[in-house]
C-alpha cells in the first residue's frame, strides 16, 4: 500500500501520555495475556480489572470477541486476517496506554511473529507479556464454547492448537498455568509483578 505524504500529525501540541499519568496518578502500561482458547486468558483479564479497579486504577480490557464483533468484525482468521486483527488491536492498545490507562488485553495471538508486531507498535517497554501456559488437554477438557469439539471434527478450519500452530512466547514477563493455580491465587501473582510497573512516583 502507497503511503500517504498528504498527512502531518499534530502529537506534539497534544497533552503528552506523562501529563494524563499525572493526572490519573498511576503508570500506564499494556498486559498482553496470550495462550490457547479456554487457558483462561480472559477470566484472568476480568479478575485482574476488577482488582485494579479496588485499588483506585483506571484500566479497559480489550478481549477477542468482543473485538471481533465490532472494529474487527470483517475480519476472518486468515494468516492475513489473523494480523490485521492483532495490528489494529495493538494501534487501539497503543491510544489508550498513551492516555495513561493500565490496558489489559486478551488474545490468543498465536504466533511470535504476530506479538512481536504488537509490542513493537505499542513499545517494548509498555508491552508486558503474559503467557497464560494452560495445556491442550486441560483447555480442551474445560471447552467451554464447544470449539475444540468442532475443532476436532473439521467443522471449524486452522483452529490455534489443534489444526493450527500456537507458539509460546520465549521470554514473557509472566507465565501462569491456570490448571495449577487458582484464580485468586494467579491475580496474587499478577498483582505482585505488575505493581512497580504502575505505581506512579511523582
Amino acid at each position: 500500500m502507497e503511503k500517504n505524504t498528504n498527512i502531518y500529525p499534530i502529537f506534539e501540541q497534544m497533552l503528552q501520555r506523562s501529563d494524563r499519568e499525572q493526572l490519573l496518578r498511576q503508570k500506564s502500561v499494556m498486559i498482553w495475556f496470550t495462550g490457547l482458547s479456554g487457558s483462561g486468558k480472559s477470566t484472568l483479564a476480568i479478575a485482574l480489572e476488577r482488582e485494579l479497579y479496588k485499588r483506585g486504577f483506571l484500566t479497559r480490557i480489550l478481549d477477542g470477541d468482543n473485538i471481533r464483533s465490532g472494529i474487527n468484525n470483517n475480519l476472518g482468521f486468515s494468516e492475513a486476517d489473523r494480523t490485521e486483527n492483532i495490528r489494529r488491536i495493538a494501534e487501539v492498545s497503543k491510544l489508550f496506554v498513551d492516555c495513561g490507562i493500565v490496558t489489559i488485553a486478551a488474545f490468543i495471538s498465536p504466533t511470535r511473529a504476530i506479538r512481536h508486531m504488537a509490542r513493537e507498535i505499542i513499545g517494548k517497554d509498555d508491552f508486558l507479556e503474559v503467557y497464560v501456559s494452560t495445556p491442550l488437554e486441560e483447555c480442551e477438557k474445560r471447552d467451554v464454547k464447544g470449539l475444540y469439539k468442532k475443532a476436532r471434527k473439521g467443522e471449524i478450519r486452522d483452529f490455534t492448537g489443534i489444526s493450527a500452530p500456537f507458539e509460546a512466547p520465549l521470554h514473557p514477563f509472566l507465565e501462569i498455568d491456570t490448571s495449577c493455580h487458582s484464580l485468586e491465587e494467579s491475580v496474587k501473582i499478577l498483582l505482585e509483578a505488575i505493581e512497580a510497573k504502575i505505581k506512579f512516583v511523582p
